[in-house]
């Protein structure tokens, strides 16, 4: 098959815009790099694009590679025909290309291929005739064989419809249509392993859903459910369906070789297909389910990790707790480590010292906001810290931010590395305030399976879950760019084309050369040649260096054209960053006759433009600020229903949203509550990190859960 041309006609894209993609990925060049930097020849594909232009590659190349092992499989046994290549050629997906191999591979001992040994193939296929004078039973009697153990006409038959099981079992057309019934007609049903045990799982207890309707975050619940062993679960169609499937293909009559063969179809069924069918789908739809959990997983990280960084505030981290204390540390707004300590809420004496102290740190450090944990005593340290926001005349705001991962980062080798003088506590007071500053920054440090947006992410399979984390990660990273002076060697790692060594060595040839001053530099750093320097140079930024460019996106390799539309529009290198009359004047020359002398796209034209009239810009900071608060703290029993309030999108799931409200425990709006219309999916509304206003619909002290709405709620 020419996979190129499918992709083309797949993702409905003009053939030369997926050969030179194709082209460049064969090359070795990273998905943020082509989306950058080679726009013209990708026809401007955006990375998202990319990526799943290089995912539906992968898989198609793969399937190309299977069928031609299954070719030279059935090739060499001597079995190959014309009919059979045409339908390997024909297949798109790889279980039809198993499908059809099935008959030819190479079998474990079976019951069919031990009665094939004892020679009664002959007899299988004389039943399969089912000819109206055949007596199967005298027949049988003449395949009796005590050296090879058959030893009565019985044993002979039960052979036979072992091998003819085995045959209805391997046809590829039957189990394609089985594949179909079940997908169309099929249950899920779940029932309790246990039905007097008390588990989460108890709405699954007696569960059924078509097959076709299921939804993924159902089907996620199920399988960690089964896999606790509170659950059973199979998959089920009307009664003797699968079984007159099989009979409607193979019985031809009514005689007693039909009468077997019907046998036979019905034991295929049962012992072969089913099981087999059922897995099947099984796996489909839990794959289906991961790959969906995944993309929400994605998307989701992608918003936290572009969250709007809080710039030039000194900021106190605290990491809350009761037995020992809550943690505190002091950054500046470059994230340096100004100060740290413990104070201590469990009592009156301790909260009014620890007010004490809280208030001597803040007017110490002139710290602009508090970023607070969420984990245990968040919610009195929130009071405490709003108590003194209203009391001092300093002007301080506080926000409550997830402090997720921060404790897998405090215990981590990079934290150790990082803080080698600070205990494991106050790391995660430090990353805490960090988080705020400069989320992207900061949570690229830590596992983010451990961030806590999604849904089962913990349940995936762990190789593709984080290729798709990493490319998540890589694509925000390399979007935003990275100070090269500044840059820890997490961060430097998601850069396009720096791997995790030269990521280090990086670092420490900044330590032992100070800093750098012009991007050119990089080529001295061990192990980062040409190749590399292609890739990431333009997503590095050396500020105040020799060469203003090089605190830009434009890419090295388009230095000299961005010289020269300069001086074609009237101004100098160092005019760059007051340049705001440079896309008129570009404009007014034209801006395809001006990309035709510089020799240069458009699309990279355009991108140079912005670049000198903003350089350095970050893309988060035209995202909105994030909710800040400075005044009452509410509590679980204050919410009333029907009381409005603004809140920030925590975490959005396939069936709604979890929205902070101030309260400590989260809200959640339905998905039938996320708008005024209909919603396919919460992320089509909402997304993590956004600031929102709801209604309180209701409020269970009890089991502390608050149910939300956005409806009717203007924004």
């Amino acid at each position: 098959m020419n996979i190129n041309e499918m992709l083309a006609k797949e993702f409905g894209l003009r053939q030369e815009q997926i050969d030179n993609t194709v082209a460049l990925i064969d090359e070795d060049k990273t998905i943020p790099f082509i989306a950058r930097y080679r726009k013209e020849v990708t026809g401007s594909l955006d990375d998202q694009t990319l990526r799943l232009i290089f995912d539906r590659l992968t898989y198609l190349r793969n399937l190309e590679k299977r069928k031609q092992e299954i070719i030279n499989s059935i090739t060499e046994q001597g079995k190959m025909t014309d009919e059979i290549m045409a339908a390997i050629e024909k297949a798109t997906v790889l279980v039809e290309v198993e499908d059809i191999y099935r008959p030819f591979k190479p079998k474990r001992k079976t019951r069919a291929s031990v009665a094939r040994e004892k020679g009664l193939e002959p007899l299988a296929q004389l039943i399969m005739e089912q000819s109206a004078g055949t007596d199967p039973q005298a027949e049988a009697a003449s395949f009796i064989d005590e050296e090879k153990g058959v030893l009565s006409p019985e044993e002979a038959l039960q052979g036979a419809m072992d091998i003819i099981a085995e045959d209805v079992s391997d046809n590829a057309e039957l189990r394609k249509y089985l594949r179909t019934l079940f997908g169309q007609v099929g249950r899920v049903v779940s029932k309790a392993a246990d039905e007097t045990a008390e588990t989460v799982y108890e709405n699954y207890y007696d569960f059924s859903e078509p097959v076709s309707k299921i939804a993924g975050h159902r089907i996620l619940a199920i399988d960690r459910g089964e896999k606790e062993g509170a659950l059973k679960i199979s998959i089920e169609v009307n009664e003797g369906a699968g079984e007159r499937a099989c009979i409607s293909r193979y019985s031809k009559s009514t005689g007693r070789c039909s009468q077997l063969v019907e046998e036979a179809c019905t034991d295929s069924y049962k012992r072969l297909i089913y099981p087999s069918i059922e897995r099947e789908i099984r796996n489909e739809l839990s794959e289906k389910a991961q790959e969906g959990a995944i993309s929400v997983f994605k998307e989701n990280l992608h918003q936290l990790l572009m969250q709007p960084p809080v710039k030039g505030m000194v900021t106190l981290g605290l990491d809350p707790g009761y037995a020992h204390g809550c943690k505190l540390a002091v950054v500046d707004d470059t994230g340096k480590v100004l100060d740290t300590g413990i104070v201590y809420i469990n009592t009156k004496n301790q909260t009014a010292e620890a007010k004490r102290g809280l208030i001597r740190m803040i007017q110490k450090n002139h710290v602009d906001a508090v970023s607070i944990g969420n984990g245990t005593a968040s919610r009195e340290s929130e009071a405490l810290v709003a108590e003194i926001v209203r009391e001092i005349p300093e002007k301080v705001s506080y926000i409550v931010v997830s402090e997720a991962g921060a404790s897998v980062y405090s215990a981590s080798k990079l934290a150790a590395e990082e803080f080698p003088d600070y205990d494991v506590s106050l790391r995660s007071a430090v990353s805490i305030a960090r988080r705020l500053q400069d989320p992207l920054a900061e949570l690229v440090k830590i596992d983010p399976k451990a961030i806590g947006v999604g849904q089962y992410q913990h349940d995936m399979p762990p190789k593709r879950m984080d290729e798709a984390i990493s490319g998540v990660v890589e694509d925000c990273v390399n979007s935003v760019g990275v100070d090269l002076n500044t840059a820890s060697h997490s961060l430097l790692s998601y850069i396009a084309g720096i791997n995790g060594t030269v990521a280090k060595n990086i670092v420490s040839y900044r330590e032992e050369n100070g800093a750098f001053t012009d991007r050119k530099q990089l080529m001295k750093v061990p192990k980062l040649g040409a190749k590399a320097f292609e890739q990431c140079a333009g997503f590095l930024r050396v500020r105040d260096g020799n060469n203003p460019l090089d605190n830009t996106a434009v890419h090295p390799e388009s230095y000299a054209a961005a010289k020269e539309l300069l001086e074609k529009c009237g101004y100098k290198p160092a005019d760059i960053g007051s340049l705001s009359e440079l896309n008129t004047r570009a404009d007014k020359i034209g801006i395809s006759a001006l990309a035709e002398q510089l020799g240069t796209g458009v699309p990279t034209l355009r991108d140079i433009i912005s670049e000198l009239m903003k350089p350095g810009r970050d893309p988060r900071d035209e995202l909105p600020a994030p909710l800040m608060r400075s005044g009452d703290v509410m509590e679980l029993k204050d919410l009333q229903e029907g009381m409005e309030l603004m809140g920030t999108v925590r975490n959005v799931i396939d069936f709604g949203a979890f929205v902070d409200i101030g309260v400590h425990e989260d809200g959640l709006v339905h998905i039938s509550q996320l708008a005024d219309r209909y919603v396919k999916h919460p992320l089509d509304v909402v997304k993590v990190g956004q600031i929102v206003k709801v209604r309180v619909l209701s409020v269970d002290l009890k089991k502390k859960r608050i149910s939300l709405t956005m409806k009717n709620v203007k924004q």
